[in-house]
């Protein structure tokens, strides 16, 4: 009996530390960023690679609240396209994911992502997010 549970203990922890390093190892390692304007064009592409700047986006992106398998339609064009790069492993391509991200006048966020996990989702304090893709100041 006594073994029974050590090994269900000792699998357990296994399953816990694989699934945090996991998670541990993607690093952000860019972010490119469109800027769409009034007319739906994109007016503005730049490329964000500072660490701390980096780590303010991945903080924002955690506190979105998705909504897996919701199938969205908005009536405008996003006013950012972004698409994060995440490394993973040495001689791995970098994982990317690509957001559509829409700023609402109440200072949120309505979010659509292509990775299935995540789908639809919003952000109800989005004015840093904003601050950072757009560079307003408001």
């Amino acid at each position: 009996m006594k073994k029974i549970m050590i090994f269900s203990l000792i699998l357990f922890l296994s399953i816990c530390l694989s699934a945090c390093s996991e998670q541990a190892s993607e690093k952000l390692t860019r972010v490119d960023v469109q800027v769409a304007d009034d007319q739906e064009i994109y007016v503005e592409e730049k490329i964000i690679q500072d660490e701390e700047t980096l780590n303010t986006i991945k903080n924002v992106f955690q506190k979105i609240k998705w909504e897996p398998n919701t199938i969205a339609d908005m009536a405008r064009k996003e006013d950012v396209f972004v698409t994060l790069f995440y490394f993973i492993e040495e001689n791995m391509p970098e994982r990317l994911y690509e957001y559509r991200i829409w700023f609402n006048g109440d200072g949120t966020a309505t979010i659509i992502s292509n990775n299935e996990n995540e789908g639809y989702g919003f952000l109800d304090e989005a004015k840093a997010l904003e601050k950072i893709l757009i560079n307003k100041n408001k």
